[in-house]
């Protein structure tokens, strides 16, 4: 499985990247202004920044609504780097936009899935990642976990090579039951990530075995 961050604060990139477990990054304008990063070319710039910290893929998300208009925004993203991976939302533009992507070579990432055909869709134009939101489904009383179950049974049936990108991982059990599932990538904050670490019989482990080296070596 996958770790990427979601974030655009270079710093949590820098500390997820130390761990040595990170695998990319996605972002997008919202994280973006959360930062104060604005301004086409600031935005720009920060992707670049991002990509020279870690190793793997970063998603870059397009304003634009209109096939056209996701077309530029994407080719624009995709020159910046060899690590950016267009992210385009699940609308009827943006599933074309991700049919022309792929048809050239340049990886997707369709955000904003909340079902299981959406998902389909996503696949069959394509798209390199599919980014299921299971948090937003969860804070409205849907299983978002179910979701990510339906997605994989549905891509390994016909042998779809789109990787299921779980979204919106808000704790640490999100994270493990999407291993449990089968989900390819999560996608979430740093808290949630090294939350992974921590336990509490652990931490009992770690001061009983001080107590006792310092009991036998004064």
């Amino acid at each position: 499985m996958k770790f990427f961050i979601d974030t655009a604060n270079l710093e949590q990139i820098r500390e997820a990247q130390s761990l040595g477990i990170l695998d990319g990054v996605t972002t997008n304008p919202s994280l973006m202004a959360k930062e104060g990063i604005t301004g086409t070319n600031n935005i720009l710039k920060h992707y670049v920044d991002i990509c020279n910290i870690v190793d793997g893929d970063v998603s870059a998300e397009v304003n634009a609504l209109d096939f056209e208009g996701m077309v530029k925004e994407g080719e624009e993203l995709a020159e910046l780097h060899e690590q950016i991976v267009v992210k385009l939302p699940m609308t009827k533009e943006g599933i074309k936009a991700c049919k022309y992507f792929s048809d050239r070579g340049i990886r997707t990432n369709v955000t904003l899935v909340f079902s299981a055909g959406q998902a389909l869709l996503a696949a069959k134009a394509g798209a390199t990642y599919v980014s299921p939101f299971l948090g937003r489904l969860d804070d409205v009383s849907t299983d978002g976990l179910n979701l990510i179950q339906e997605i994989r049974d549905i891509y390994d049936n016909y042998g779809f090579e789109t990787q299921i990108l779980a979204a919106s991982v808000r704790h640490t059990m999100h994270i493990v039951n999407c291993a449990k599932i089968g989900a390819d990538v999560m996608t979430g904050p740093l808290s949630a990530i090294t939350g992974l670490l921590k336990h509490p019989l652990t931490d009992i482990g770690i001061a009983q075995f001080i107590a006792d080296y310092e009991k036998g070596n004064k």
